[in-house]
């Protein structure tokens, strides 16, 4: 039997793992430069990741579901994500 993957899974999953890639890639790159000043610019960049992908995978997500989800609906997920992303900023 075949299995069929949904293309906005898909699309949420590849954006995950590039993610993810990034995150190794940055703590490598944090452990070869071997100084708390790069290490801590390298991390401040990934406060932008995170947050766009996170977005992405939501609209992907929101997108897949726009057929069995009303307005209302959406606009609370979005309120929520957004209220998020403000208390992520408030630090």
């Amino acid at each position: 039997m075949f299995v069929v993957i949904e293309k906005a899974v898909l699309l949420m999953v590849m954006l995950r793992f590039i993610s993810g890639s990034i995150e190794i890639f940055a703590a490598g790159l944090m452990l070869k430069l071997n100084d708390v000043e790069k290490a801590l610019i390298v991390n401040s960049s990934l406060a932008l990741v995170g947050p766009i992908i996170m977005i992405a995978t939501t609209a992907i997500g929101l997108l897949g579901l726009s057929e069995k989800l009303s307005f209302n609906k959406i606009a609370c997920i979005i309120c929520g994500v957004s209220l998020i992303l403000i208390g992520i900023k408030m630090k």
